[in-house]
């Protein structure tokens, strides 16, 4: 049942045991392509997440449509919005700890030009953070080597 509701690649991240097909994705390396399926991917996990920490936030909230994923932890920390920006070709992340970025899509990942740190590690980060006590069982990290194949 619940390699019907997480997309397989987002459960090999949860269950690193977990075999589903493993072939490369299909896609011509779009902007269009990457974004999406960098939002699709980021939406699986944080969706599940609180399925697998022992202590998540009552009122954790994962939403994504239209292009924006929306991620509500909890009303003392915040909520995060990450979205695309077709006209720039980037993907935007308002963050409730370290404010609003533009990420770029370079040498596959996503990259925020003032810093050099991606997206996924921002993320990985900022979470451990808010779950330190669980900070074992965040892999955000680990979805940023899924993206590599989107842009071969």
């Amino acid at each position: 049942m619940l390699a019907r509701i997480l997309r397989p690649n987002a459960l090999r991240v949860l269950y690193p045991q977990y075999r589903a097909f493993s072939g490369p994705v299909s896609g011509n390396g779009s902007y269009d392509h990457v974004a999406d399926e960098t939002l699709e991917h980021l939406y699986d996990y944080l969706d599940q997440l609180p399925d697998f920490l022992n202590n998540a936030p009552p009122d954790y909230d994962v939403n994504y449509a239209m292009g924006v994923l929306t991620t509500r932890i909890s009303s003392s920390v915040g909520t995060y919005v990450i979205n695309k920006q077709s006209p720039n070709q980037q993907i935007w992340l308002s963050s409730p700890m370290s404010g609003p970025k533009r990420y770029d899509w370079t040498d596959s990942k996503w990259i925020y030009a003032h810093d050099g740190v991606s997206l996924h590690s921002l993320l990985q980060a900022e979470f451990e953070k808010i779950f330190e006590k669980e900070r074992d069982k965040i892999k955000i990290l680990e979805l940023e080597e899924e993206l590599k194949n989107l842009s071969s």
